[in-house]
Parts: C-alpha cells; sequence; structure tokens
C-alpha cells in the first residue's frame, strides 16, 4: 500500500523540466519511464532520476508496472496518446488541452470510463493559491453575487521566443486554445460552468517570424486565427468576457477580475499558481489584499497529477477529465459561433471542481501514496 504511483512521461519538449522538477522526488509517485520522439533526449533526462528508464513510447505504454502515462506531447499527439495508454489500461495526466478537437476529447473520456481508468488534465495552476483564494472569497461573500468577469490575455506571439513555435500557428493551435484553457478553467472555479457562448475571431498577419534559437529569423505561416474574443453564460447568470491575442503587445487589465454586487476581486494570472488577490468592496477607497486562504501553497506544475494519484470516487480529481473536455466544448464551441457568427449552447454539463483547503508546501510535498485517497491503477 505504500508504494509510490508509477508514472511513465511521454513528450520531453520545454514544459516538461517543470513537471518533472515536482514530480522526481515526491513520495507519492515514482517516475519510471521516460519515451521522447528524440531517444538521446529521453536518454539524458532518465540520466538525471534514479530508476528512471528510457524506452520507446510502444515499450512505455506496454510496461506493465506503469500505472498512469503522463501525455506531454504537442497538442496534436494528446488525443493518440492518451488514448493509446487507456487502451494499455492506464491512467492518464495531459498536459492541456485535453485535445484539439472536440469529438476526440469526448472519445478520451469515453473509452477511459469504459476501461476503469482516470484522466486527468492541465491546467493544475488553479488548484495554487491565487485562483482557490478568489474562489473562496466568492463562495465567502465578500463580493455578494457575482455577475461577471472579464479575462484577459494578450501577448505579441509565442514565435518571440519559442524556437520552434509552428504548432501554435496550425490548425489546434492559436491563442484560445493555447492559452485559453489557463482563463476558462479558471473561471469555472470561480464561477461554475458554461451553458453557451459567442465569438469573433481574427487574423493579423499571414506570416510569423521566429525570434529565437537555431531558425531565427525564419518565416511561418499562420494559419489560425490570433485574436479570439467572446461571452461566455454561466450556469449561475454571470457573464463573462475572454480576450486571448497573439497580436496585442501588452495590457493593463488585471489577467481576472470577477465584479459582484458588493465588490470586485482583482485574480492574479492563472497560468501561475500564486500571486495577489485583491478586493475593492462597495463603498471602499481602495483596493486590499487578500492573504492566501485557499489552495495548495508554491504548488508547481504536477501538483494536479499528485491530486489525481489521491483523488477517489467521493472526491474526483479537482484537475480531472471532465472539467478540461467542459474547456473544450467551450473553446470549440467560441471558435465555431465566430465561424457561424451566432450563439451556441454547450454540449457538457460538469460540476464546479472541490475547493482546494489551504495546504502549505510542508504538507502537499510530503503526501504518500497510501494516504487519503489513491488513482486507481488501471
Amino acid at each position: 500500500m505504500g508504494d509510490p504511483h508509477r508514472v511513465g512521461v511521454v513528450g520531453l519538449g520545454v514544459i516538461s523540466r517543470a513537471y518533472l522538477d515536482t514530480l522526481a522526488n515526491h513520495p507519492a509517485v515514482s517516475i519510471a519511464a521516460l519515451a521522447d520522439l528524440d531517444a538521446t533526449r529521453s536518454a539524458a533526462v532518465a540520466a538525471t532520476i534514479p530508476g528512471a528508464e528510457a524506452v520507446s513510447v510502444d515499450g512505455l505504454l506496454a510496461r506493465p508496472d506503469v500505472q498512469t502515462v503522463l501525455n506531454l506531447t504537442i497538442p496534436a499527439a494528446h488525443a493518440d496518446i492518451s488514448l493509446r495508454a487507456i487502451e494499455a489500461g492506464k491512467n492518464v495526466y495531459v498536459e492541456k488541452p485535453l485535445a484539439v478537437a472536440f469529438p476526440d476529447g469526448h472519445s478520451i473520456l469515453e473509452r477511459a470510463a469504459s476501461a476503469g481508468v482516470r484522466v486527468g488534465c492541465a491546467p493544475d495552476t488553479v488548484l495554487g493559491t491565487g485562483t482557490q483564494t478568489a474562489r473562496a472569497a466568492i463562495d465567502g461573500g465578500l463580493i455578494g453575487r457575482p455577475m461577471s468577469a472579464t479575462a484577459v490575455m494578450v501577448t505579441p506571439g509565442h514565435e518571440r521566443w519559442h524556437p520552434n513555435p509552428d504548432f501554435y500557428y496550425t490548425p489546434g493551435g492559436g491563442p484560445l486554445l493555447d492559452m485559453g484553457p489557463y482563463y476558462i478553467s479558471a473561471l469555472i472555479h470561480l464561477l461554475g460552468p458554461v451553458r453557451s457562448v459567442r465569438g469573433a475571431a481574427s487574423r493579423l498577419r499571414a506570416e510569423r517570424v521566429i525570434g529565437s534559437g537555431p531558425r531565427s529569423g525564419q518565416r511561418i505561416p499562420a494559419e489560425v486565427d490570433t485574436h479570439v474574443t467572446g461571452v461566455l453564460e454561466h450556469d449561475n447568470g454571470a457573464l463573462s468576457t475572454i480576450t486571448t491575442s497573439f497580436d496585442a503587445v501588452a495590457t493593463t487589465a488585471a489577467p481576472i477580475e470577477v465584479h459582484g454586487e458588493t465588490g470586485t476581486l482583482a485574480v492574479p494570472d492563472p497560468n501561475e499558481f500564486d500571486g495577489e488577490v485583491r478586493l475593492f468592496a462597495l463603498g471602499g477607497t481602495g483596493w486590499r489584499v487578500l492573504e492566501p486562504g485557499a489552495g495548495y501553497a508554491e504548488a508547481s506544475r504536477g501538483i494536479g497529477l499528485i491530486d489525481l494519484v489521491r483523488a477517489d470516487d467521493q472526491r474526483p480529481p479537482r484537475a480531472g477529465g471532465d472539467v478540461a473536455l467542459h474547456v473544450l466544448d467551450t473553446m470549440t464551441a467560441l471558435l465555431r459561433s465566430a465561424t457561424e457568427g451566432r450563439r451556441i449552447e454547450l454540449t457538457t454539463v460538469v460540476q464546479r471542481p472541490a475547493p482546494v483547503p489551504f495546504t502549505p508546501a510542508e504538507t502537499w510535498k510530503a503526501y504518500r501514496a497510501d494516504e487519503g485517497c489513491r488513482a486507481r491503477s488501471g
């Protein structure tokens, strides 16, 4: 019962280091195997993690000791690797988005349910003290009845820093599918599920210029819209306005603001785990910073997988596949609405995830696989 939950990692790109820094020495999990299309890369990473073995993707999926596959491949490969892992009887935790097409995301959850395995999905940043403290403030009535929210993410484009940014500008990419999961997941935690959407989108230019690495100066085509905006109608009647852009330079807007009858909350960047939550109360004279009162303190990428390992039927994973599918439904409906020029009702229904009580870093970093809840091993 005390053995760590054994994880196999597929995909060792830029984001993998953040996950491995959290998971490699955590007592609840053990990195058993690593796979990447670049065998040299997987061998180099395996050499830094005691007990980990560099293998092929097929070899990793066939290993009986791998209980959960951490899928860190590019978005276009998320569905394929996740479905193959589920077919092999393994739980899956996948980097966002769950898939690039809604039918593929739906298939992942449907097949996982049939196989009796679990699905988790990034982002897990929303489990940190930033989003969770804001949620506790809303649930505690500090802004009265929430009526609306704004979510804003603008950047001039990832090609300025990423050495291989091509996938951001091909089908399945774009600012909404890339960054939208952070903001929409946070809005679901803060305000609950989404009922319908209206969207609009544009593309500023047809090409992008890589700004770093060995391909610096190379032009790549932009095949998708690079500025997406829309309105989300939540089940509770609140209206959220979201803007995601690879075209804009900067903004002074808070990443997320939630407006209620008696106050407004400024919520920190949902791409980060922490940050200041600020409250401006009705009749007040300025913003007041709220002390962190909920969430995993000093969390980092991978906490969602640890949360999944400790989940059970009484408390499903907080960064679960059901939430990720609802986020994907929201995003793909927004893009379809932008094309068709009409309001679109969502097809998925999800429960607001359980809140995260304030959990000090020394507590969650000491979680063991035999404590509390455990994910099914498949």
